[in-house]
């Protein structure tokens, strides 16, 4: 059996960024291109967040988070990515389907995304839905520099690292009580989706 500790999950660098900043609080998945089923599937309740730059796009992000997006993208040369560095933990507290646009929308304090851009995720494959994913981000005490390797390439979700790291600490981002009235104001949206 794969230890645990040594899978990432694949995310834009910027999104990483804002969940490391405590401004991001979920992550959307609707399922990577070259995914066995196109369909995301959440394999475990923690991992780490592995950045990719490929696919995050100025016009795909909020005009809050544009520096943000810039930050990420200083220096990033696709043809001499031959390391990556990991900064992120992150437990799934809650697993929440979603079908609703409206509800996607009332959820954009808490993500990076336009909500033209999570619109257009939410309405891929209609009729599966959109996984609205808390995460609990934890900061690695210290950041850990790995190679690229061939494995980690492609449009899929998970990947296993081929080093563990395991033996870093780890630190909440957010302090418990701000976390938990964050969840509660994600809760509250999402029950709405529940009685529709």
């Amino acid at each position: 059996m794969e230890d645990r500790q040594s899978v990432a999950l694949k995310e834009w660098a910027v999104a990483i960024q804002a969940l490391e900043a405590g401004k991001q609080t979920i992550l959307l998945r609707k399922g990577g291109i070259r995914e066995e089923t196109r369909d995301f599937q959440l394999k475990e309740k923690s991992f780490y967040l592995y950045p990719t730059y490929e696919h995050q796009k100025a016009d795909l992000i909020r005009p809050e988070y544009q520096s943000d997006l810039q930050a990420t993208l200083q220096g990033f040369d696709p043809a001499k990515q031959d390391q990556v560095t990991i900064r992120l933990f992150a437990e799934v507290v809650e697993e929440y389907p979603l079908l609703d646009e409206q509800i996607l929308a009332e959820l954009a304090p808490f993500y990076v995304y336009t909500n033209e851009y999570a619109a257009e995720r939410l309405h891929w494959k209609k009729t599966k839905p959109l996984h609205v994913l808390l995460i609990r981000a934890y900061r690695l005490a210290e950041p850990v520099t790995i190679p690229v390797l061939n494995q980690y390439l492609g449009c899929f979700s998970w990947i296993s690292l081929d080093q563990s790291l395991c033996d870093v600490e780890r630190v909440p981002v957010l302090p418990d009580e701000q976390f938990a009235k964050r969840r509660e104001q994600i809760g509250q949206i999402l029950q709405k989706s529940a009685r529709l």
